[in-house]
């Protein structure tokens, strides 16, 4: 796969993501397999922090609004890898989880 493809593939679903990380150019995709994997790991936390806090009153309002700024992020990132940027997704874009 192309630097372009894998790009694309990563911010698809996990499995894609699995698909770029052991197939693409791991080397040329190397920033959108880091920003897709931070979008898993941050849907995994906030899941995680939805189940704990159901009992909450109101707490799915706040769990919805994450949820929507996710979803943004990705299609950022989405939008980022189909123009072959580097940029980096607003709030979770300076970590770096993959080297």
């Amino acid at each position: 796969m192309t630097k372009k493809a894998t790009g694309i593939v990563s911010y698809l679903t996990l499995i894609g993501w699995l698909i770029a990380y052991f197939v693409g150019d791991r080397e040329g995709a190397k920033f959108h397999l880091n920003q897709s994997f931070l979008l898993v790991v941050a849907n995994l936390v906030l899941t995680v922090a939805a189940r704990i806090l159901s009992k909450v009153p109101f707490i799915w309002i706040i769990i919805w609004i994450c949820n929507i700024a996710l979803f943004v992020l990705w299609i950022i990132g989405l939008i980022h890898a189909i123009n072959e940027e580097e940029k980096p997704l607003p709030i979770i874009g300076g970590f770096q989880i993959l080297k």
